[in-house]
């Protein structure tokens, strides 16, 4: 592929723009300067560096951020930043959304991605993907709320009764439950409707992808093969 082109995929600006980046030698291959846009370069295994920044080839830009209070999972936010803005400009350029929303004040794995096919294996009704949430509830949590939570509890505008597909105490205040919709607001709906509420809502996992450790509120990361396979990715 050209590397203007590479650029150019990778949200560094028009063709034109592209460029001139590297006539002006603002780009290196694996380390070595090139200033030739029109130079066919082998993406496999690729890092290309810009002003000294290094960029991993990559078809689509899939990412795993921790996502902290007061963002919205919107491109076009209404009361708060966009959580698109923790991004560099230039995967935001690459028109990169959010694998579903957590409320503003909700935190933890949040999936973005410009992979159409990720986005929608993970988003399906159908496929049922775990999603694993801790919360910090108002009251004390006790058994008859987690059987409720089991059971199946009645949500307004919701024909049936919505079940977790896991829960159990975590604490005194808190609760671990396990949905595989996304219906709005679910979680918190659900445990209002066993009696408690809400105060903190955290996500810990989708599908076997757990929250890294190390990844701190407001950073964000690639995802690797490893982790799309436990994402259930073209499974």
């Amino acid at each position: 592929m050209q590397l203007e082109r590479i650029l150019q995929k990778h949200g560094f600006g028009t063709r034109k723009g592209c460029r001139a980046m590297i006539r002006n030698e603002r780009v290196a291959i694996n380390g070595q300067v090139c200033d030739d846009p029109f130079a066919d370069v082998d993406t496999e295994h690729l890092i290309f560096s810009v002003d000294g920044v290094d960029w991993p080839y990559a078809e689509f830009a899939s990412l795993i951020l921790n996502k902290p209070a007061g963002y919205e999972c919107s491109r076009k936010p209404q009361h708060h930043p966009s959580v698109l803005e923790l991004l560099p400009v230039q995967l935001r350029e690459r028109d990169v959304q959010p694998i579903g929303r957590l409320d503003e004040d909700t935190t933890g794995l949040l999936l973005i991605t410009d992979d159409g096919q990720l986005n929608h294996q993970l988003s399906s009704a159908k496929r049922k993907v775990p999603k694993v949430y801790l919360a910090t509830t108002k009251h004390p949590v006790d058994q008859a709320q987690i059987d409720a939570l089991l059971a199946g509890v009645l949500l307004n505008d919701e024909p049936e009764p919505i079940r977790a597909a896991a829960c159990e105490i975590a604490g005194e205040c808190l609760l671990r439950l396990t949905v595989t919709e996304g219906k709005y607001h679910q979680v918190k709906r659900m445990v209002a409707a066993a009696g408690n509420r809400v105060e903190v809502l955290h996500r810990e996992a989708v599908g076997e992808l757990k929250l890294p450790a190390d990844l701190k509120p407001g950073e964000w990361r690639w995802l690797s093969a490893a982790d799309l396979q436990q994402l259930g990715y073209g499974q």
